[in-house]
This record gives C-alpha cells, structure tokens and sequence, in this order.
C-alpha cells in the first residue's frame, strides 16, 4: 500500500489555514486518495460539477454546508445539468422537485461554479488540451475529455467533484495515470462496412455492455468520423457499461499504433442492438433528441430537416443554454416548426414529458437506455431524420 504524501500547500488546506470550507473538501479528497491507494494529489486545472443534480436532500444539505463554510472552487468549473430549466420553467411539471433543483443549482453558483448546466462541457469554450490532469463528473463528459481531447480524468462522483474544484487537487489514481490510459482489447469494426450516423450510437452500447473492465482500441472507424458522432458513442459506451476511455486507431490523440499481443473482437453487425434498444410497434407518442446536449452542428441540422411539411407529434430538442443562445435565427425555425427547446436539464431526468405518453422516439442510445427505468417510457432508437419522419407522421418511420 502506498504512502500519501502531500505538500505543504495541501497540508495547510487540510489543517484548515485556508478555512474551513477548504479543509471539508480536502478531507474528502484525501479520504478518497488514500481509498484509491494514490501515492499523491495531483493538481487540476478544471472541473465539472454534476453534483448539482437535485437526488433529494443530502443533495441540499452538502452544497449548503460548503457554502456556509465559505467554500469557494479554486480552479474553473462548469456546472452539469441542474433538476428544471431555468430559462423555461413552465416546462417542468414537479414543481416541488423544480425547487429544490433551482435551490441547488443557485447554491453551486454561489460556491464560484459557472452556471452553464450542460452535460456536454466539451462544446464549450476553454476546452481541456491534451495531457491536463482536470476532475470531471458525468459519464460522458469523462470519456470524451479522455478519448477526444486526451485530457486526464478519472470517474469522479457526485461530492468528490465539487471538493477537487475546491482544492484544485485530485487523487492521482486510475485515469490520472498513464499506465491506466493503455488500450486493452481491440474491437475490429471493419466488417460493419460502411458507418451511417447510427453505427455509432449502436457500437457504444454494444462495446459498453461487453467490455467490462477492459480499456477498448476501435479499429476500423472512418478518419473523418465527426466529434457529434464521437459524442454518441461515447456517451452510449458509458451508459451502457463503464467505459471512461476507448481509443480509436488514427483519430484520437493516445490511440495506439501497435495492436501486437492485444486480444480482438470482431463486431459484424449490431442489429439486435437495435432491437434491444428500441420497443417493437408503430404507435408513438413524442420525440426526444439531445442526449448528451445537442450541439450547435446538430441543431442546425435538425432545422434543415424541418424545412417540409409540418409534425404531428411533439417533439422535444435538450440543448446547453451556451448553444441556444449561438442560434440566432435557427432557434426561430426550430420553435416555429413546434420544436420544444428544453435547457439546463434533460428530459428523462426531470418531469417534463407527459406522463401519458408511454412510446417516445430518440437518436441517443443513453436515453433509449435510461428513459424506460427513470421516465416509464418505451424508448424506440432512430437516427435523426427517422425522428423527423416519424414526428410529421405521427407513428415510427425507419429506413430500414
């Protein structure tokens, strides 16, 4: 077992010298260093939030004592998404959990944290380069900071997070490492042929449901494969199962060039992902996109698909409120054709579609993961244009 060795500067917060907001945070941090069996802290240069996610009163208790022992984050943070839409929140139907959530999310704001609510930070100013030791929460923004931009962050939780953007310190363990970056097993996607925009969310749930503990090596993606698409397979592999970090062979920054001595899977088709991922039958009663944040790329796209006859069915965009505000003219034709612009929240975590509707269509394989246990819904899995298509309808319309 290793020896925790500190500096002097992390002594002095732990001793309380910096008050004693700072050393709560660094005893969590410490406690957690000593759990992971870390020899040292490491220093940060950002963090994500996504403790301010209303999960019930501890929530409030923790953000409120931090606040009242003048706390404050020492590094630059972002804030995930919150429990309400705070620029619509007519469009929240609890609006007990509405307030609690507001509560919270005001309460991380006055700790020094950015309100952006996002679960995409990555689309975001300011981004983390490759190599910076950062401590991120939210699944998807962990594997992307790791795999696309070849930053460094380990699984970070709810509290922890916080407190690393407090102290600027993270336990240097797991993902902070470079021993603990390798790739481990090959998945060989050549036989898929060619990549439509759904390959990509199907082969993350795919790799995530059967990759365990292993770190994937993707062989076989196209070169020019885009960061949206990166986005949904990680966000889909993340969700799906524990992947933090995959590489892709030519396209992200620490992928490997010798594959020698690693074990390989082949993956030929992923139809029966879909098919798991999606309820069988024609009737549907709404659209939901945005699963992690829509970027702005995505909702330009989905305006131009929206140029035609009008949907019968409503259809639901979650976006950061950054990228809304980047919209200009885009967000009027998205709202004029009946799109519902949701921010700073997600559909399948806060009450915003009706309880009555029971088939909701998406393009996002985390949501078609999440929403039936958390929302009661049956998620049906389709690519953006099958949405469309499906919402000027009225009942699911796939390609194939």
């Amino acid at each position: 077992m290793a020896t925790l060795e500190l500096t002097a500067e992390e002594e002095g917060m732990l001793s309380g010298r910096d008050g004693d907001g700072v050393a709560l945070a660094m005893r969590v941090v410490v406690g957690q260093a000593r759990i992971l069996d870390a020899p040292r802290l490491v220093e940060i240069t950002s963090a994500h939030v996504d403790s301010c996610l209303y999960h019930g009163q501890v929530s409030l208790d923790f953000a409120h004592r931090l606040v009242e022992l003048g706390a404050r984050t020492r590094v630059p943070t972002t804030l995930n998404v919150g429990s309400t839409d705070l620029v619509h929140p007519q469009l929240v139907r609890d609006q007990q959990l509405a307030r609690a959530g507001r509560e919270l999310m005001e309460a991380y704001v006055d700790l020094g944290c950015t309100p952006t609510f996002t679960c995409a930070p990555y689309q975001l100013p300011n981004r983390p380069r490759l190599g910076e030791h950062i401590a991120w929460a939210e699944s998807n923004a962990i594997v992307f900071a790791n795999s696309v931009l070849g930053a460094r962050t380990d699984r970070y939780g709810d509290f922890l997070d916080v407190c690393a953007a407090i102290t600027g310190r993270a336990p240097y363990a797991g993902l902070q490492t470079p021993q603990a970056r390798r790739g481990t097993v090959v998945f060989d996607c050549r036989a898929l042929g060619e990549f439509t925009e759904l390959t990509y969310p199907l082969l993350g749930h795919h790799i995530g449901s059967v990759v365990g503990v292993d770190i994937p090596v993707l062989v076989g993606i196209p070169s020019a494969v885009s960061e949206d698409s990166l986005k949904a397979l990680g966000a889909a592999a993340a969700s799906a199962g524990g992947v933090a970090l995959f590489h892709v062979v030519g396209v992200t920054p620490e992928a490997p060039t010798d594959l020698a001595g690693l074990p390989v899977r082949i993956v030929e088709d992923l139809q029966d992902v879909r098919r798991e991922l999606s309820a069988p039958g024609s009737q549907l009663d709404a659209v939901s996109i945005g699963t992690p944040h829509a970027s702005y790329d995505e909702c330009v796209r989905l305006a131009q698909l929206l140029d035609g006859p009008p949907l019968k069915l409503p259809f639901y965009l979650s976006t950061s409120r950054a990228t809304r505000d980047r919209l200009g003219d885009t967000l009027a034709v998205l709202e004029r054709a009946g799109v519902t612009v949701v921010v700073d929240t997600c559909t399948y975590v806060t009450a915003i579609l009706q309880p009555t509707w029971k088939r909701v269509m998406t393009n996002s394989a985390k949501w078609a993961h999440y929403a039936p246990g958390n929302i009661d819904v049956d998620a049906i899995l389709g690519s953006l244009t099958e949405c469309v298509a499906s919402a000027r309808a009225g009942q699911v319309v796939l390609d194939a």
